[in-house]
């Protein structure tokens, strides 16, 4: 594979034997071969045991499980989209063809226009706008597609201010790429890939961090009905439309069903409806200080941020990681026990009773210890008593000792006097 690798497009799934996400993308990827087979499409598809095969997995950057990654040439695209088999064919698609793709006719246009939500075009001739516009391309092609079209073939509302020109179509129109407003062109298209609103999940809202842009975020209920519901996403609707000329530099807008994830990102917990603007760089949040009424509200609410006057909570210091740390261990250890109690208390149990009987081992220990100690102490002291005063049997071998002295006296005196007497 690696020798040969080069003479085709490849589409490779690094995995390894124990990862669940890959076992779980297993039936799909499956999929993904079998249906590229049989369009005919000149991508082959396979994978790779990246623990069998560390040293390829490593030359291509493989740093977790699973890793897809389209291979053409000497280029090695990482996929970072949803792991659904009309995803991954798409980006496949996408990837292994022209880096830009030419639109001879306007009935050409009209086609791509309907199967793509957003497509960026070049218009004009040779030039560096183009050769920049190329380089964009090969870096960003991963995430959409690039066009490039002749003046008379655009629709007849399009009006350019001059050649050559960089546009993206989306919501319904289509803006044109200003260098001295925009800025750079790769940043420009990061930030425009994305429709002007959107239906938020977790995998967006990590896509969104990418291109800088506040994240304004109506939190309802999809299935919810309401009014309230219904009004809240309305008003973002209404000022992501009606305001983008204003706003669109600095704010993407949306709404996200349901406060699961909103909750564990913000470590708090929002009562829905309600609305919420994330900056994704340095994790902080703004929540509006009161009701949202109307359409006017949300874009005081918007420009209290811009200036500054609207309070920032959250934040990414040394205290909010620390309050990350204790969230995450709890959200963890109340996962654990929901899913299986009997798992959570064996899990956190076992490690806890046997602390407590090391705990409880080394204060007994202590205790034991001094009881001894003291002990020693009585015995030591009443020796050194007995040493001073001598003990009994001593005592009374001295008293006898005494006795056989004045015995023996006696003895002599009586025999001098005998001897006298004789």
């Amino acid at each position: 594979f690696k020798e040969n690798r080069k003479d085709d497009i490849w589409l490779v799934d690094f995995y390894a034997p124990w990862c669940g996400h890959c076992k779980k993308l297993e039936p799909v990827w499956n999929e993904v071969g079998t249906e590229m087979r049989n369009m005919g499409s000149p991508v082959k598809v396979g994978k790779m045991d990246a623990t069998s095969f560390s040293s390829i997995a490593s030359e291509f950057g493989v740093r977790g499980y699973p890793t897809i990654k389209l291979l053409k040439g000497d280029l090695a695209y990482n996929y970072r989209g949803p792991r659904t088999k009309d995803d991954i064919i798409e980006f496949a698609n996408r990837v292994a063809g022209p880096l830009i793709r030419p639109l001879p006719s306007q009935h050409m246009f009209e086609h791509v226009q309907k199967r793509h939500r957003v497509l960026f075009v070049y218009v004009g001739g040779e030039s560096p706008l183009k050769e920049k516009y190329i380089e964009v391309a090969s870096e960003l092609i991963v995430y959409t597609y690039f066009f490039s079209a002749s003046e008379d073939v655009l629709p007849e509302y399009v009006t350019l201010p001059e050649l050559p020109a960089v546009m993206v179509f989306k919501d319904g129109t289509y803006f044109v790429y200003d260098e001295y407003e925009d800025g750079d062109l790769s940043s420009w298209i990061n930030r425009e890939r994305f429709q002007g609103y959107l239906h938020v999940d977790g995998f967006t809202l990590y896509e969104l961090g990418d291109t800088g842009k506040l994240v304004a975020i109506a939190v309802i209920d999809d299935k919810n009905s309401s009014v309230e519901h219904t009004r809240l996403k309305s008003i973002i609707q209404e000022v992501a439309r009606d305001y983008r000329d204003h706003f669109h530099r600095d704010f993407q807008f949306g709404h996200m069903d349901g406060n699961d994830y909103i909750n564990s990102l913000l470590m708090d917990d929002l009562t829905i409806p309600t609305i919420v603007v994330l900056n994704t760089s340095n994790q902080q949040y703004f929540l509006p200080d009161r009701h949202i009424e109307s359409t006017e509200d949300m874009v005081q609410f918007i420009n209290n941020i811009l200036d500054g006057t609207a309070e920032a909570q959250g934040g990414d210091g040394l205290l909010q990681r620390i309050k990350r740390i204790i969230y995450d261990a709890k959200s963890t250890i109340m996962s654990v026990f929901k899913s299986s109690p009997l798992l959570g208390c064996f899990l956190f149990g076992l490690p806890l009773g046997v602390i407590s009987i090391m705990c409880y081992g080394i204060c007994t220990a202590d205790t034991e210890g001094e009881v001894f100690e003291h002990e020693g102490a009585k015995k030591e002291s009443g020796d050194r008593e007995l040493t001073d005063e001598g003990s009994e049997e001593e005592q009374e071998e001295e008293k006898n000792g005494k006795y056989t002295e004045l015995s023996d006296g006696e003895l002599k005196q009586k025999d001098v006097m005998e001897k006298k007497k004789d």
